[in-house]
């Protein structure tokens, strides 16, 4: 049973920078979907940033709201998912979550994902 506790959210002014990371347990294989979604206040989940681990993998996915200001990484062990936020804005505002799965159709859709962390809050001011 996979599960995913991120950490490193906070208040920062805009223009300011965040590592968010995601500690990643329990997976039986090395070949998984990971991404990075936020929810703002009032508002829908989306997807942010997401990879893929396995053989052949290289494809990262970025919304392009944060394209050139966040990056999507994993250390080598591959068992922490980082997300780097550089540049914030007041709209970066929300609860991150980092998202698991093995198969993704879409993998900047919420509904690809079975397994979640329970969030970190980030508030830009």
């Amino acid at each position: 049973h996979v599960q995913l506790v991120e950490s490193g959210g906070g208040s920062v002014q805009a223009g300011g920078s965040l590592r968010l990371s995601c500690a990643i347990s329990g997976r039986s294989d090395e070949n998984y979907f990971l991404a990075w979604f936020r929810q703002p206040p009032g508002k829908e989940r989306e997807g942010v940033a997401a990879m893929y681990t396995g053989f052949g993998g290289g494809n990262i996915y970025y919304d392009d709201s944060v394209k050139g200001r966040f990056t999507i990484s994993q250390d080598n062990s591959k068992n922490t998912l980082f997300l780097q936020m550089n540049s914030l804005k007041p709209k970066d505002t929300a609860l991150y979550y980092c998202a698991a799965n093995t198969r993704c159709v879409a993998p900047m859709e919420d509904t690809s994902y079975d397994y979640w962390g329970q969030g970190t809050q980030v508030t830009v001011s």
